[in-house]
């Protein structure tokens, strides 16, 4: 028997045939319109925005959001975009999923609590791949610390005025709209507010900001200089936001955490390639015990892994998903992750260390997993003062 990137799915409770059947057709996208081209969009610092239209038109981007805004939700449950988020890493490239799929943190805040409005005018043209919409909560002095952030919006009659800078915005440099977390009242969580800004306001500027890895996904530091954007674009009440953006929280580090599973399986495949047929010693790798042993670990800490991503999923889809084991589970996702790189590297050599392979380039993206979406420390800290303070 040899490991296979997927089999993994028949053994779980989870998935049946129709996860079989949305796995092929997705991998058959990735095959035709991906692959191909990834290498060149890594070059590029981004992806083309007709990628997006693509994976509209093949199913991909509105996946498990509502039909009426143009979405797929019929028949189609949460292992659904777990599987997508799987077939997608298939390349070797998280800067892809970041980028292509990042309306998946941008746009939930507007569905649960926009306007109606505001939902019809946003979501099918992001959904249709026509938009690409963002999320910006991180800033230049705050990182996870967002209780704090500093970004302030002035009500001026029917207008917000938006002055402060975002950092590390992932499609920073192409998002047409961004789901921006801003001050609206005093200090602390209660005054936090979340505003739609249309990113060809005039006072607003983007700088791309180069990377360690992810480099198909384009990343900016967005600076505010008086925007005047309209109070309708308010999503929720004034000073709820901090609310809105923890419970997208959840499912965003659910979403790592399977990525994680997926790019360490890439990295135990080629790994494993790499050992049947590189010899060393007269005989190949594989066929020495310590090797064996080191790609026998690295299934380990997949399936582990894996396992919990699927309860956590299971959870999150019944309602009864808690906060720590999301942050929990994000510590677990990334660790492994960057343990079975490492090995992966280490099995490959000197081949690792060249441009060209998938672990050289997964092996470079181990850290912003372990710090985007939460730094292990801040996510231990939550899970510990959730279980354990009174």
């Amino acid at each position: 028997m040899t490991y296979d990137f997927d089999a993994w799915r028949a053994r779980s409770p989870y998935y049946d045939e129709t996860h079989d059947a949305l796995a092929e057709s997705v991998r058959t996208f990735v095959t035709r319109e991906i692959e191909p081209n990834i290498d060149q969009w890594e070059a590029d610092r981004e992806l083309p925005r007709d990628l997006h239209r693509k994976a509209a038109e093949a199913g991909i981007l509105g996946l498990n959001y509502p039909e009426e805004y143009g979405g797929h939700s019929e028949g189609f449950d949460i292992f659904h975009g777990m599987v997508v988020s799987n077939e997608l890493a298939r390349v070797g490239a998280g800067g892809l999923g970041a980028s292509l799929m990042t309306h998946g943190i941008g746009l939930p805040p507007i569905l649960a609590l926009g306007t109606e409005e505001m939902k019809q005018a946003i979501a099918p043209p992001v959904l249709a791949g026509d938009k690409i919409i963002a999320l910006g909560i991180t800033e230049p002095s705050g990182g996870s610390d967002v209780a704090n952030l500093k970004t302030r919006a002035v009500r001026d009659g029917d207008d917000y005025v938006v002055n402060g800078q975002k950092m590390f915005i992932t499609s920073g440099m192409r998002c047409d709209y961004m789901t921006t977390a801003v001050r609206t009242g005093g200090e602390g969580a209660g005054g936090v507010s979340l505003l739609l800004i249309e990113m060809d306001r005039e006072g607003v500027e983007r700088t791309p900001l180069e990377k360690m890895g992810w480099h198909c996904s384009d990343t900016a530091a967005i600076y505010f200089d008086d925007v005047r954007v309209p109070a309708a674009n308010l999503i929720g009440g004034e000073n709820s936001g901090f609310m809105g953006i923890m419970r997208n929280f959840n499912r965003e580090r659910l979403g790592m955490a399977m990525s994680c599973c997926s790019f360490a399986r890439v990295c135990l495949i080629e790994a494993a390639d790499w050992a049947r047929e590189r010899k060393t010693f007269g005989k190949p790798l594989a066929g020495h015990q310590v090797i064996r042993v080191k790609l026998a670990d690295m299934a380990r800490r997949i399936g582990t892994t894996q396992a919990w991503v699927d309860q956590c999923a299971w959870a999150e889809s019944k309602g009864v998903g808690q906060p720590a084991d999301f942050a929990m589970l994000k510590v677990q996702a990334t660790e492994m992750l960057e343990r079975v790189a490492r090995d992966a590297a280490q099995i490959l050599g000197g081949a690792s260390y060249l441009q060209g392979s998938k672990v050289e380039r997964i092996y470079r993206e181990v850290r912003v997993n372990a710090i985007g979406g939460g730094s292990e420390e801040i996510m231990l800290d939550l899970a510990g003062r959730q279980l354990f303070s009174r």
